[in-house]
Protein backbone atom coordinates (compact mmCIF):
# COMPACT_ATOMS: atom_id res chain seq x y z
CA UNK A 1 0.00 0.00 0.00
CA UNK A 2 1.36 3.46 -0.64
CA UNK A 3 2.64 6.11 2.02
CA UNK A 4 0.07 8.50 0.60
CA UNK A 5 -3.40 7.23 -0.27
CA UNK A 6 -3.63 10.21 -1.81
CA UNK A 7 -5.76 9.81 -5.39
CA UNK A 8 -6.95 6.49 -4.09
CA UNK A 9 -10.44 5.50 -3.14
CA UNK A 10 -11.74 4.30 -0.08
CA UNK A 11 -14.13 1.67 -1.10
CA UNK A 12 -16.20 0.32 2.58
CA UNK A 13 -16.18 -3.05 3.66
CA UNK A 14 -19.30 -4.77 3.99
CA UNK A 15 -19.28 -4.57 7.82
CA UNK A 16 -18.79 -1.15 7.61
CA UNK A 17 -22.12 0.15 9.54
CA UNK A 18 -21.42 3.46 10.43
CA UNK A 19 -24.16 5.40 8.52
CA UNK A 20 -22.17 7.98 7.32
CA UNK A 21 -20.00 5.20 5.37
CA UNK A 22 -22.31 2.67 4.90
CA UNK A 23 -21.81 1.25 1.33
CA UNK A 24 -19.45 4.15 0.53
CA UNK A 25 -17.22 5.00 -2.17
CA UNK A 26 -14.38 7.94 -0.91
CA UNK A 27 -11.87 10.05 -2.95
CA UNK A 28 -8.93 10.83 -0.68
CA UNK A 29 -7.87 14.33 -1.27
CA UNK A 30 -5.08 14.70 0.72
CA UNK A 31 -3.60 11.76 3.30
CA UNK A 32 -0.73 12.95 5.52
CA UNK A 33 1.05 12.65 8.95
CA UNK A 34 -2.02 14.68 9.81
CA UNK A 35 -4.63 12.60 8.98
CA UNK A 36 -6.98 12.37 5.85
CA UNK A 37 -9.26 14.21 3.49
CA UNK A 38 -12.26 12.60 1.31
CA UNK A 39 -15.62 13.27 -0.20
CA UNK A 40 -18.41 10.60 -0.50
CA UNK A 41 -18.61 10.02 -4.41
CA UNK A 42 -21.57 7.83 -4.18
CA UNK A 43 -24.00 9.88 -1.79
CA UNK A 44 -25.78 12.38 -4.00
CA UNK A 45 -28.74 14.81 -2.34
CA UNK A 46 -32.33 15.73 -3.84
CA UNK A 47 -30.37 19.25 -4.44
CA UNK A 48 -29.88 20.33 -7.45
CA UNK A 49 -26.42 22.59 -7.83
CA UNK A 50 -28.57 25.38 -9.16
CA UNK A 51 -30.88 25.23 -6.25
CA UNK A 52 -28.52 25.38 -4.04
CA UNK A 53 -26.49 28.25 -6.08
CA UNK A 54 -29.41 29.99 -7.53
CA UNK A 55 -28.57 33.16 -5.22
CA UNK A 56 -24.48 33.23 -6.63
CA UNK A 57 -24.83 32.13 -10.12
CA UNK A 58 -26.92 31.97 -13.26
CA UNK A 59 -25.96 28.33 -14.04
CA UNK A 60 -27.86 25.89 -16.78
CA UNK A 61 -29.83 23.23 -14.97
CA UNK A 62 -28.36 20.14 -16.15
CA UNK A 63 -29.77 18.31 -13.02
CA UNK A 64 -26.37 18.11 -11.72
CA UNK A 65 -27.05 17.35 -7.58
CA UNK A 66 -25.15 18.38 -5.02
CA UNK A 67 -23.69 15.22 -3.34
CA UNK A 68 -22.98 14.87 0.71
CA UNK A 69 -18.97 14.73 0.86
CA UNK A 70 -19.12 13.55 4.46
CA UNK A 71 -19.78 14.04 8.05
CA UNK A 72 -17.25 16.99 8.57
CA UNK A 73 -17.16 20.45 7.78
CA UNK A 74 -20.89 20.20 6.57
CA UNK A 75 -21.42 23.89 5.67
CA UNK A 76 -18.19 23.42 3.19
CA UNK A 77 -18.70 22.96 -0.21
CA UNK A 78 -16.07 21.19 -2.63
CA UNK A 79 -15.85 21.00 -6.22
CA UNK A 80 -13.74 18.86 -8.47
CA UNK A 81 -13.75 19.84 -11.67
CA UNK A 82 -12.09 19.77 -15.24
CA UNK A 83 -11.30 23.13 -15.70
CA UNK A 84 -7.10 22.83 -15.92
CA UNK A 85 -6.91 26.61 -17.00
CA UNK A 86 -8.53 27.74 -13.76
CA UNK A 87 -6.40 25.37 -11.75
CA UNK A 88 -2.80 25.34 -10.44
CA UNK A 89 -0.87 22.01 -10.36
CA UNK A 90 -0.56 21.49 -6.49
CA UNK A 91 -5.03 20.98 -6.57
CA UNK A 92 -4.92 18.30 -9.40
CA UNK A 93 -6.44 15.11 -7.28
CA UNK A 94 -6.56 12.69 -10.31
CA UNK A 95 -5.11 13.80 -13.87
CA UNK A 96 -6.87 16.59 -15.19
CA UNK A 97 -9.26 16.64 -12.30
CA UNK A 98 -8.57 19.32 -9.37
CA UNK A 99 -10.27 20.37 -6.69
CA UNK A 100 -11.67 23.88 -5.83
CA UNK A 101 -13.05 24.74 -2.47
CA UNK A 102 -12.34 28.48 -1.62
CA UNK A 103 -14.89 31.27 -2.79
CA UNK A 104 -12.14 32.57 -5.51
CA UNK A 105 -12.11 29.18 -6.67
CA UNK A 106 -15.67 29.12 -6.94
CA UNK A 107 -16.60 32.17 -7.99
CA UNK A 108 -14.12 31.41 -11.16
CA UNK A 109 -15.33 28.12 -11.79
CA UNK A 110 -19.34 29.47 -11.05
CA UNK A 111 -18.40 32.28 -14.19
CA UNK A 112 -17.23 29.75 -16.68
CA UNK A 113 -20.06 27.21 -15.67
CA UNK A 114 -22.40 29.91 -16.50
CA UNK A 115 -21.25 30.15 -19.74
CA UNK A 116 -24.44 29.05 -21.96
CA UNK A 117 -22.21 26.21 -23.98
CA UNK A 118 -19.93 24.77 -21.07
CA UNK A 119 -20.13 21.39 -20.63
CA UNK A 120 -17.65 20.95 -18.49
CA UNK A 121 -17.71 18.01 -15.92
CA UNK A 122 -17.51 18.90 -11.83
CA UNK A 123 -19.32 17.32 -9.16
CA UNK A 124 -20.06 19.33 -5.69
CA UNK A 125 -19.41 18.00 -2.45
CA UNK A 126 -21.41 19.63 1.11
CA UNK A 127 -18.86 18.51 3.77
CA UNK A 128 -16.07 15.66 3.79
CA UNK A 129 -14.82 13.06 5.67
CA UNK A 130 -12.12 13.45 7.74
CA UNK A 131 -9.74 11.61 9.52
CA UNK A 132 -7.21 12.10 12.64
CA UNK A 133 -3.91 11.04 12.86
CA UNK A 134 -3.44 7.76 12.27
CA UNK A 135 -6.56 6.84 12.41
CA UNK A 136 -7.43 6.05 8.63
CA UNK A 137 -4.90 3.45 9.80
CA UNK A 138 -6.56 1.94 11.93
CA UNK A 139 -9.60 1.79 10.14
CA UNK A 140 -7.18 -0.11 7.32
CA UNK A 141 -5.79 -2.30 9.71
CA UNK A 142 -9.59 -3.90 10.93
CA UNK A 143 -10.29 -4.02 6.95
CA UNK A 144 -12.68 -1.74 7.11
CA UNK A 145 -12.06 -0.58 4.12
CA UNK A 146 -10.73 -1.38 0.91
CA UNK A 147 -7.99 0.40 -1.57
CA UNK A 148 -7.76 0.67 -5.27
CA UNK A 149 -5.65 3.46 -7.65
CA UNK A 150 -8.57 6.54 -8.40
CA UNK A 151 -9.60 7.35 -11.90
CA UNK A 152 -11.32 10.22 -13.17
CA UNK A 153 -14.53 7.87 -14.34
CA UNK A 154 -14.82 6.75 -10.57
CA UNK A 155 -16.06 10.68 -10.04
CA UNK A 156 -18.27 10.88 -12.67
CA UNK A 157 -19.70 6.84 -13.30
CA UNK A 158 -22.72 6.46 -15.53
CA UNK A 159 -24.90 4.99 -12.30
CA UNK A 160 -23.30 6.65 -9.22
CA UNK A 161 -25.89 3.97 -7.64
CA UNK A 162 -23.49 1.08 -8.89
CA UNK A 163 -20.40 2.82 -7.73
CA UNK A 164 -19.57 0.66 -4.54
CA UNK A 165 -20.88 -2.51 -6.20
CA UNK A 166 -18.60 -1.89 -9.55
CA UNK A 167 -15.49 -0.40 -7.12
CA UNK A 168 -15.78 -3.85 -4.99
CA UNK A 169 -15.46 -6.18 -8.27
CA UNK A 170 -12.85 -4.24 -9.23
CA UNK A 171 -10.90 -4.46 -5.85
CA UNK A 172 -11.35 -8.11 -6.39
CA UNK A 173 -10.16 -8.30 -9.85
CA UNK A 174 -6.93 -6.51 -8.50
CA UNK A 175 -6.82 -8.53 -5.45
CA UNK A 176 -7.78 -11.97 -6.39
CA UNK A 177 -8.40 -15.00 -3.43
CA UNK A 178 -6.97 -18.27 -3.90
CA UNK A 179 -9.87 -20.53 -2.83
CA UNK A 180 -9.07 -22.38 0.46
CA UNK A 181 -6.06 -24.68 0.45
CA UNK A 182 -5.02 -23.45 -3.05
CA UNK A 183 -1.33 -22.74 -2.45
CA UNK A 184 -0.10 -22.23 -6.07
CA UNK A 185 -1.32 -19.21 -7.98
CA UNK A 186 -1.99 -20.98 -11.61
CA UNK A 187 -4.70 -23.23 -9.54
CA UNK A 188 -6.78 -20.37 -9.06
Amino acid sequence: MPKSLRSHLLIAGRRLRDPNFYQSVVLILEHNTEGAMGVVLNSPTRTTVVEALESYANLEDRGDLIFKGGPVETQALFVLHGLSDLSTGDNEVLSGLFLGAGPDDFRNILNRLSGESNKARFRMFLGCAGWGPRQLEGELRRKDWMVIPARPDHVFPNDVYSLWDDAVGEYQRLNPVLPGGASRSQWN
